[in-house]
């Protein structure tokens, strides 16, 4: 069909407009009959050995479904940003701002950054960090634990991971053709504290081997909350000691620690320094989730092996956000300790949403978990009354709650399953993951979704 003539377009202007049009046509069936011949690239063994997300999937069912968001592990009251990191950003772009604010940056972290990093942490480390040698700024955790995975893991060495885990940890290794190995936390009996979550020894002790490069620490831990104790990092450690292998300390929550437990910081015990690399993210440590900001903290040999896989995937970080969290880091530093600080503020303001969010679960008579850090709480949804009949017999029934919460209840949640290997989903079905660093609306009506749910 030819394209109608405008009157305002000239003879000739139409009749190229149309011959344009019939080439076009001709074009596109030429294209499909190309496409119909295609074979795809086949993607690599490594590619295909990372499961799907379960991030991608809940993402897409709350864009389809609108449901209370309790998933996903971020705050939605505006009042959690601290005044001072959002007046710092809007005054890297000042109208007598420097150029440089606005351009690239030392890829191993702006040098602001970088001091006032290690400004804030050589007092809580026991020892002066060399800013310019031992910190490395990285587009948040993920890409920080990617880096030094990178850094340190051969084809076959071996990398234990603690259950439940966070899964980039596992993604980074496989990609590399490394081999996570499993260790689960099990609940005490009767246990309704995070830190009734605990290892055994012997179990641990028989993961190490010749072939270990690593352990991935996460303390306070997602999913469950536990902050470990002195004991069982020194434990940990002493593993890693005695077989020469990396300790890896995600400290993503380190600032929201709860009354009564305390954070201990791997890498200030007694020989560890050496062989620990400490993690750390402006999204836990500001509430910005969405500035996919983070740091290393590690001796310079590690450092350096982490900086030469970071300069080739990402080579240096946002300018602007480096400044800013510079200059808020300076500001917090002179109220630490005080009850003027943002994070003794943000500690108290969870300590009150912890405990409503508990409260929340126990009057619809199901089981919390209470978290000693972080900002989730796992609820145990044995004898929630759910339809299985649709599901195989391999789908763990939180997998099967969390989809009937969405689309029938209009509840988000996180299946605990998910932060597990396949070798222990159907031994850990019976949890989910709720996150409470939430606005008193979307607590509100978390609780009113709850109270519908039918308990045996």
């Amino acid at each position: 069909m030819l394209v109608r003539s405008h009157p305002i377009i000239t003879t000739n202007l139409n009749s190229l407009i149309n011959s344009r049009y019939s080439y076009y046509k001709r074009g596109s069936r030429m294209v499909s009959i190309m496409a119909s011949n295609f074979e795809p690239v086949v993607l690599s063994k490594a590619c295909k050995r990372i499961p799907p997300s379960i991030w991608v999937e809940t993402l897409n069912l709350v864009n389809k479904y609108k449901p209370v968001n309790l998933g996903q592990g971020f705050p939605d009251f505006p009042e959690v940003v601290p005044t001072t990191l959002k007046n710092a950003l809007v005054a890297t772009q000042a109208a007598n701002a420097p150029v440089v604010n606005n351009q690239y940056t030392r890829g191993q972290g702006n040098i602001d950054l970088v001091n006032a990093i290690a400004d804030i942490y050589s007092p809580l480390f026991g020892r002066s960090i060399d800013a310019m040698k031992e910190v490395m700024v990285t587009v948040g955790a993920y890409e920080a634990l990617h880096c030094i995975i990178n850094a340190v893991v051969n084809p076959g060495d071996e990398v234990i991971l603690i259950e439940p885990y966070f899964d980039s940890y596992s993604e980074s290794i496989l990609a590399i053709n490394g081999v996570p190995r499993y260790i689960p936390l099990r609940l005490k009996e009767g246990g309704t504290n995070a830190s009734d979550f605990v290892l055994d020894k012997n179990e641990l002790t028989g993961l190490f081997n010749e072939k270990t490069k690593a352990i991935i620490v996460n303390t306070p831990h997602n999913p469950t909350g536990k902050v470990f104790t002195r004991e069982e990092i020194e434990f940990i450690g002493n593993l890693c000691k005695k077989y020469n292998a990396l300790y890896i300390s995600d400290e993503v929550y380190e600032w929201l620690v709860y009354q009564g437990s305390e954070h201990i910081r791997a890498a200030t015990l007694p020989g560890m320094w050496e062989r620990t690399v400490t993690v750390c993210s402006a999204g836990k440590t500001f509430s910005v989730t969405g500035w996919k900001s983070g740091w290393l903290i590690a001796p310079e040999y590690l450092i350096s092996g982490a900086m030469r896989v970071h300069q080739g995937i990402i080579y240096t970080c946002p300018t602007p956000l480096q400044i800013a969290l510079a200059n808020t880091f300076k500001h917090e530093k002179l109220l630490l300790g005080t009850p003027d600080s943002y994070w003794h503020w943000l500690c108290q303001n969870m300590t009150g949403k912890r405990q409503r969010m508990f409260e929340i679960v126990k009057e619809a008579k199901m089981k919390p978990i209470m978290p000693d850090g972080g900002y989730f709480m796992l609820v145990d949804i044995t004898g929630l009354n759910v339809d299985r009949s649709g599901y195989d017999d391999d789908t763990p029934l939180d997998k099967i709650v969390q989809q009937w919460l969405i689309k029938d209840k209009g509840l988000a949640v996180i299946p605990c399953s998910e932060f597990y290997s396949s070798e222990h989903k159907k031994e850990f079905e019976n949890f989910i993951r709720v996150c409470f660093i939430k606005g008193d609306n979307t607590l509100d009506a978390a609780r009113e979704i709850f109270s519908k749910l039918n308990i045996e």
